[in-house]
């Protein structure tokens, strides 16, 4: 996935962002809680991502799958609407909620604070890991 470069002087990472993992050293991190700083214009994803939170996304990240669904606990209004595509794949997902998005369609718009739950069955169990 490409991460998308953004002008930091326009937009600085501002934004309080807390992940919950319920599998850390799955995801490539040791705390089951991790906070961020982030720009508005990020994705959940994106930002994920570059502080080495390793959230599944199958597709790169354009909305072609549901293995980067995550549950936005608090702050969805800090985040741009969810479109019909996206409703249509996050569908997919398992554990499905009302507060379940997909982390490569929320772009962060607003001040936050956003806290998103990262389920323990969002990972990609049958990649291949090096020998």
């Amino acid at each position: 996935m490409h991460i998308r470069e953004i002008d930091t002087s326009k937009h600085p990472a501002t934004v309080a962002v807390k992940f919950f993992l319920e599998d850390p050293e799955g995801m490539g991190v040791s705390s089951p809680e991790v906070s961020l700083k982030a720009p508005k214009t990020r994705t959940l994803l994106e930002l994920a991502l570059e502080n080495g939170i390793n959230i599944e996304h199958a597709c790169g990240g354009v909305c072609a799958c549901s293995t980067c669904h995550v549950h936005v606990e608090e702050g969805m209004k800090f985040l741009t609407e969810s479109t019909e595509a996206e409703e249509d794949r996050v569908e997919e997902a398992p554990g499905l909620s009302r507060n379940s998005r997909l982390s490569c369609q929320c772009e962060i718009i607003g001040d936050g604070p956003i806290v998103v739950r990262v389920p323990a069955w969002n990972r990609n169990a049958v990649k291949e890991v090096p020998h």
